[in-house]
Formats: C-alpha cells, sequence, structure tokens
C-alpha cells in the first residue's frame, strides 16, 4: 500500500491506495520542519489513522510546507521512520504537489495560498524557477497569516469600519493585549493569523473586506508571479483555501494585472493520489 500525503503548516490530508485501488483519507494536523523538529512532528503524527496501517504501508510520499532542503526533508522522513521503518519514503516540497497536481504534464505557474504563499514556474517535467519564501516575517504575500496580520494590524490602529472592529470584538473578544499574546507569546502565530480569513472571507462584501484580499493579492502577483518570465503567456494555477474560497477576488486581481488564471482547487491532494495511482 501507498501513503500520500500533502501538509501544510495548519493540515495535512492524506491518502491511503490500497493493494485493491481503493482509497481511503484521513485530515490531521499540519507539519513545517521550519518551526517544528523532528521529534515534535513525530509525537504528532502518532494518530489512530496512522498507526493502524503500520504494517501495511510499502512506500510513503510526503509533499509539505518547508520541505525545501535536504535538512528539513531529513527532519520529515526521520519522523516518519520513527512510525514505519520499514516503508521507502520520499519527501517533496509542497510546491511540487501544487504544481504536479495543477499543470500536470503541462508547463505553467503553480501557486499557493494557503496559510503562507508561494510558487514556481513548471516546464511540465520539474520545477525550473521558484520565488524566495522567507517565511510569514519577510514573506507570505497573499496568504492567510498575511491578510489576517493586515486585519489585527488594522484593529489595533482603529483603521477599519466601526461595524467590523465591533464585530471582531465580539465574537473573539478581541483587544490589543490578546492579539499581541497569541502574535508574541504563543506558538505558531501564523496559525492565529490566519485563523481569521474565515471571518474576512464571510464578509468579503464588505468593501474593507474585499480590499484587504484584492491588496494581498496583488502584493502577490508583484512579488512572485510578475518576477517570473513570460508570465503573461502561462497559465497560472492555485491551491489553498484563501485561493480556493475567494477565487472571485483573486480572478478580478489577478485580471487587472493581465495574468491568467487558470485552474484553481483548494488541495492538491485528489491530483497527487490520481498521479500515484497510475504508477501502480
Amino acid at each position: 500500500m501507498i501513503l500520500i500525503a500533502d501538509s501544510g503548516s495548519s493540515k495535512t490530508d492524506w491518502r491511503v491506495i490500497h493493494a485493491d485501488k481503493r482509497i481511503s483519507q484521513y485530515r490531521g494536523i499540519g507539519f513545517n520542519p521550519y518551526y517544528q523538529t523532528s521529534e515534535e512532528i513525530s509525537l504528532l503524527m502518532k494518530c489512530d489513522f496512522l498507526l493502524d496501517l503500520v504494517p501495511e504501508i510499502q512506500e510513503i510520499f510526503f509533499y509539505g510546507a518547508g520541505c525545501s532542503t535536504d535538512q528539513r526533508r531529513n527532519e520529515v522522513s526521520s519522523a516518519l521512520k520513527t512510525i514505519f521503518p520499514e516503508a521507502k519514503i520520499t519527501i517533496d516540497h509542497d510546491l511540487t504537489a501544487a504544481a504536479k497536481s495543477t499543470c500536470g504534464h503541462l508547463a505553467g505557474i503553480a501557486c499557493i495560498l494557503g496559510t503562507g504563499s508561494n510558487s514556481c514556474d513548471y516546464d511540465g517535467t520539474q520545477i525550473v524557477d521558484k520565488r524566495p519564501s522567507p517565511g510569514y516575517f519577510f514573506g507570505d504575500e497573499g496568504g492567510g497569516g498575511y491578510v489576517g496580520r493586515k486585519l489585527l494590524k488594522d484593529f489595533i490602529n482603529d483603521e477599519m469600519p466601526l461595524d467590523i472592529k465591533k464585530e471582531l470584538t465580539e465574537r473573539f473578544h478581541l483587544n490589543s493585549t490578546v492579539i499581541q499574546e497569541n502574535v508574541y507569546q504563543k506558538p505558531f502565530p501564523n496559525r492565529y493569523m490566519a485563523s481569521f480569513c474565515r471571518f474576512i472571507t464571510e464578509h468579503k462584501s464588505n468593501p474593507y473586506c474585499y480590499m484587504l484580499y484584492y491588496s494581498s493579492f496583488q502584493e502577490f502577483f508583484k512579488q512572485h508571479v510578475m518576477k517570473y518570465k513570460d508570465y503573461t503567456q502561462k497559465p497560472v494555477n492555485f491551491v489553498g483555501s484563501i485561493a480556493f474560497y475567494n477565487s472571485d477576488i483573486l480572478r478580478k486581481a489577478a485580471a487587472d494585472s493581465q495574468i491568467n488564471v487558470n485552474l484553481i482547487i483548494e488541495s492538491p491532494i485528489a491530483g497527487l493520489t490520481l498521479y500515484h495511482q497510475e504508477t501502480l
């Protein structure tokens, strides 16, 4: 049996391809070796779904956020080895997952807009160019953490409509102290900031919330897509919840920048499952 994972900072989608081609699935917590050690990842992976599979899994394909260097890939591989010591393990970047699932065997630009953001230029076989992805302190334009941070900054500085601030205060018991404690003192501030995107999406008919996304997407295009050669001539594809649930705003921002958006999907896991199923 083959185990496939598509992991972001907030969630991981797991798929199992059984010997009879049957598919089983599970959604669990996300992992990122930039922010977690192999020991921490291993502990979080020890859930019933995975532990029950140990005797049967022969090969694992793990595509994950933060798995862009040998060191980070080795940390994830070590975590998986503690649970699946006999399995053959392949670790790759989440950008590879995005490219395979949206571009297939055709050339295009593949982008991720989830908790964080990233992009690459894909020639139909491999990634030929990619932009720096320095994380939520220095990058992640257009990602959930980036958009949520803009909302929280405006909340603190009283630079949002009064009705939006009132609802945030009542719904989340929000104030400046709560925000700063979660961002500066608790783990995974990117997840915390991204958690407000559900609220922003619910209120995207409000011009203020609409522009939070629109301006963030424009910044993503400027820092990522527009840096690739012949970007106006290539289909630009997206994976991730921020892109998927705000596709109307994303397509508008892209059209205003002469960018040809093709496919927008929430998760690459279905395409990855099909890709590996064909190898059996």
